[in-house]
């Protein structure tokens, strides 16, 4: 029922809250611990200015790293076809559309605000999905930027970098053989920090972006009023890809989450995907039920 579908959502959008919060918290808890006020704020800092140079470049960055080429509207009439019925449905000022020149099917939305995004699909998706299946997939891009989903990320990358910068300083104290005055902290409580500091804080980010994809996979099929669509097109890519994964990059690794499906095959655990699991989004799509 609707009720069911806007309490889903309404969660979705409370449990990123919380993980933030739980996030920001941590940093705070493990920076005062180590070295006041003054070691938070100089790991926040650089993490923030890394962040910052991200946050404004992301969508060039992303294009590039894919070699993704604009398509105009002659060249991808239906692309853009869909693209405009989606962006009208969901209140979207409409992005740039760009095609990607890989077999394997997938799409991404990229950019920092919905006045500077866009939409990116590959050559491979194409060529699989019905025009309604290819629809529910920009649907759920458009979603991402309409939910601020890249600055959501932004900021959980920003808070865990600096994490990361912290426990590289408690490593460096505990091979120095820990830290003196008057907050001394030994050696194995510095590895210790070291160690399981950054995995807590990936995990964190990686709950983060699993409940944004759910969000865009409800938001999107709302918009629309067709949420079969969308779990139909799921179905279609992960077979796919797992025929015809991405070729794994350091670049293109550091950018998986961002895609509708996870584009490399690699025996990842669930617990350390930046998707949710595959079948469980299937059937949570064909659960959703809309008013007529």
């Amino acid at each position: 029922m609707a009720g069911n579908l806007n309490n889903s959502m309404f969660w979705n959008k409370i449990k990123t809250v919380v993980l933030l919060g739980i996030l920001s918290g941590f940093l705070l808890a493990i920076g005062m611990f180590l070295g006041g006020t003054v070691g938070l704020s100089i790991g926040l800092t650089i993490a923030l200015l890394m962040n910052f140079v991200s946050y404004w470049a992301s969508d060039k960055i992303a294009l590039k790293i894919y070699r993704a080429k604009k398509a105009s509207e002659k060249e991808e009439p239906e692309l853009h076809s869909i693209v405009e019925d989606v962006c009208k449905e969901s209140n979207c000022i409409k992005p740039p559309v760009y095609v990607i020149p890989n077999e394997s099917p997938n799409a991404f939305a990229c950019g920092r605000n919905e006045k500077h995004s866009a939409v990116a699909v590959t050559a491979g998706l194409l060529k699989i999905l019905t025009r309604d299946e290819l629809k529910g997939v920009i649907a759920h891009e458009i979603a991402h930027i309409k939910n601020k989903d890249i600055l959501i990320q932004t900021v959980a990358g920003a808070i865990a970098t600096s994490i990361s910068y912290i426990a590289l300083f408690a490593r460096i104290g505990a091979m120095a053989g820990g830290f003196g005055g008057g907050r001394g902290r030994n050696a194995g409580e510095l590895l210790a920090i070291a160690i399981l500091t950054p995995l807590m804080a990936m995990l964190i980010q990686l709950a983060i972006s699993r409940s944004r994809e759910y969000l865009a996979d409800e938001t999107g099929a709302k918009n629309i009023k067709n949420s079969k669509a969308l779990a139909s097109a799921l179905a279609k890519m992960s077979k796919s890809i797992d025929l015809h994964p991405m070729k794994k990059t350091g670049a293109k690794e550091a950018t998986a989450h961002m895609f509708i499906a996870n584009p490399f095959r690699g025996g990842l655990l669930n617990l350390l995907s930046t998707h949710p699991p595959m079948k469980k989004r299937i059937e949570r799509l064909n659960s959703m039920q809309f008013e007529a």
